[in-house]
């Protein structure tokens, strides 16, 4: 299922290079033709975190 602008998400530590998963609000979503499908969210401190789907699971 593809996440909507709004939905809540954790990116993966090897997406952000921190030690735990980190929780976000999706603010954008893109269908790459080269990468597939892209999301962006942004975090509780302002940090914006994007990359394949395939490194972000669903709270």
């Amino acid at each position: 299922m593809e996440p909507k602008i709004g939905d809540k998400m954790k990116v993966s530590p090897q997406l952000t290079a921190q030690p735990d998963w980190i929780d976000g609000e999706v603010i954008d979503v893109e269908h790459n033709p080269f990468m597939g499908l892209i999301i962006s969210i942004k975090d509780k401190l302002g940090r914006i975190f994007f990359g394949q789907s395939r490194f972000f699971i669903a709270c």
